[in-house]
């Protein structure tokens, strides 16, 4: 297996047929599984960017705008006429900006009164160090039931409306992915998904009943996902995570995502 607690994004890694990346270009691979695991209600494209609408005030991807390529700076008047269209959906101008991109965006919200909010990082491992198992007490389904639905609502949090913004847009994934649950007790007590994209499996929704900590619940449905994708010709996996959240970083580390790929972080409009 080698050493995969090694640290650094330099070894090339084969994804999927004809494909293979390192650094910044692995980097941008990433970026596409995410935007396409958790894709918004809707979206519109304009110049190197993607403004992505969700309802329900979620900060996620799916309701901020988000680079496409790493020549996204479109200047001031860009910035102007997507926060002319955010506000035009009734939503507060929110952009997300990945550290694999110029610096010169930063500057540009942050003089206009923008407030940074939410470092996250991008991390990453090859699946010949990552605990793939198969595990008959975890339901992979193809899609999401209403009970899968009803219990990530549960352990999320989630508002009535928030609910029924979540499942439109696990709805509109196009790529082939796989959700899973696993019940301790007769109840869901752990869920998450997996989409599968260029030989990259992205990880989304990953939760565990909080009454429920240290039983390694979240690890064995993300195990769990790791076989299946390994099954279709996934190559490596990643997922995106607060920086702050430390216990999440440690369970991910030993499950083999030892690789932080970039960090990306939130700039919200002050009405």
């Amino acid at each position: 297996m080698g050493d995969r607690r090694k640290r650094h994004a330099a070894d090339p890694v084969a994804l999927s047929p004809g494909v293979s990346g390192a650094g910044q270009d692995l980097g941008w691979l990433a970026e596409e599984a995410e935007l396409n695991a958790y894709p918004p209600v809707r979206q519109a494209l304009f110049g190197g960017w993607v403004l992505r609408f969700s309802e329900g005030g979620a900060r996620r991807g799916g309701n901020s705008a988000t680079p496409i390529r790493p020549d996204c700076d479109d200047g001031d008047d860009f910035i102007a006429a997507a926060e002319a269209l955010y506000r035009w959906r009734g939503s507060v101008p929110l952009f997300r900006v990945p550290t694999i991109v110029t610096s010169a965006i930063d500057h540009r919200l942050t003089a206009r009164g923008y407030t940074r909010e939410g470092e996250s990082c991008t991390i990453y491992g090859p699946m010949r160090g990552i605990a793939a198992e198969r595990d008959p007490q975890v339901r992979l389904l193809p899609a999401p039931t209403p009970r899968w639905f009803a219990a990530m609502a549960r352990l999320q949090g989630h508002t009535p409306v928030q609910a029924a913004v979540y499942r439109r847009i696990v709805r509109n994934i196009a790529v082939p992915a796989a959700f899973a649950l696993l019940a301790a007790d007769g109840e869901p007590a752990a869920l998450a998904y997996a989409a599968l994209h260029r030989g990259l499996l992205c990880y989304e929704s990953v939760i565990a009943d909080p009454r429920r900590r240290r039983q390694g619940l979240a690890r064995r449905v993300i195990a769990g996902l790791a076989d299946w994708g390994s099954g279709l010709g996934a190559n490596a996996a990643c997922l995106q995570v607060e920086a702050s959240n430390v216990p999440a970083r440690a369970l991910y580390d030993r499950f083999g995502l030892t690789v932080e790929l970039s960090r990306y972080h939130y700039f919200r409009a002050v009405m």
